[in-house]
């Protein structure tokens, strides 16, 4: 008889009452069933997201609960489905457009700036434009330089447009439900890398995440790290690994909204720690961090022991190759690099 022992069996974690812990990607899809329920005028549409439940498996479950009257497969003709978005919701419905990628909503970029946008200001409130519309950006996949770039940065730049970036499955709910509930036109920007990623998220179907308050997601003194979406998770990694390894604490501002900006929270940090490193997937040339460095060189020039750090996307058309691929991501070693840097420290 072997006397050999089973390894010991990981304990799964013990939701709290009323929270459950899910991946981003089911937080979404519950938030989309909650409002849908609410509200009979909210409805989903975009490419494959009713009979092959989403390019990423969002709406999985979703048409056969609602029926294809509420989850709509459209043609590959962004401009086209976008438009009829912003028609319904003009007439009063409440539609969430899944763009495949963000690179794909390009190809409807009049309809959003020049039209979505537009719509409340040029009708003087009379007419309002709840759309919302979800889709993935960043890189890291091998996707090729057409499938891998992150704009919210573009779209932010647009008035009239409210622009939010969930970096957890509890925000991806509350930012969503906000979003849809909202009466002008919201772009909801995740991200593929993290639609697995796992984490606690509130049941109560009336929960929602504020737009415009960032939130402190971990309290440093030593450095601030400003960041969205996916960076939000490397800098949380970083921040982890200098507090073992250097002994700095640092501490992680997630902007979650890009437009409203909450420079209140970001300001409030970097007038605590002194100083300041911004994070994007994107090319931080005329990006989220070259905002977020004008925004706090003017509000904490007297705070700053040091120049605002950024860190972004190396600014190449992205590469197929894996390591070069790596190369150019803001991945966690130059965010790391950065941070050091402007603590005076050696890396």
């Amino acid at each position: 008889m072997s006397t050999t022992q089973a390894p010991p069996q990981r304990a799964e974690p013990v939701d709290r009452p009323g929270f459950e812990t899910m991946t981003y990607r089911e937080a979404l899809r519950l938030a989309m069933r909650e409002e849908m329920l609410r509200d009979e005028r909210v409805f989903v549409m975009g490419e494959e997201v009713g009979v092959f439940d989403g390019a990423y498996k969002v709406t999985a479950g979703l048409l056969g609960e609602f029926g294809s009257d509420r989850v709509r497969d459209t043609p590959i003709s962004e401009e086209g489905f976008v438009g009829a978005g912003v028609g319904a919701a003009m007439l009063g419905e409440r539609p969430i457009v899944e763009i495949m990628t963000i690179n794909f909503l390009l190809v409807a970029m009049d309809q959003v700036v020049n039209h979505a946008a537009k719509i409340g200001a040029m009708f003087g409130g009379e007419v309002r434009c709840p759309l919302v519309i979800r889709t993935p950006n960043g890189a890291g996949n091998q996707l090729t330089a057409q499938h891998s770039q992150s704009f919210e940065g573009w779209f932010a730049g647009t008035p009239g447009l409210k622009v939010l970036a969930p970096a957890t499955p509890a925000d991806a709910k509350g930012l969503l439900k906000a979003a849809i509930r909202d009466d002008d036109p919201v772009l909801v920007v995740e991200n593929l890398a993290i639609y697995k990623e796992r984490g606690e998220v509130p049941l109560d179907p009336d929960f929602i995440t504020p737009i415009g308050l960032a939130a402190v997601a971990r309290e440093g003194t030593d450095v601030t790290l400003i960041a969205h979406s996916y960076a939000t998770v490397r800098a949380l990694h970083v921040a982890e690994r200098l507090e073992r390894t250097h002994g700095i604490s640092a501490e992680v501002v997630d902007l979650r909204s890009l437009r409203p900006l909450d420079v209140e929270t970001v300001a409030a940090s970097v007038a605590k720690t002194s100083r300041a490193v911004c994070i994007e997937e994107g090319w931080p040339t005329y990006g989220v961090s070259a905002e977020l460095a004008a925004r706090i060189q003017y509000v904490c020039f007297d705070d700053l022991d040091a120049p605002v750090e950024r860190v972004g996307m190396a600014e190449v058309p992205l590469p197929y190759a894996k390591e070069l691929e790596n190369a150019a991501l803001p991945n966690e070693q130059r965010i790391q690099a950065a941070v050091l840097a402007t603590l005076g420290r050696a890396a």
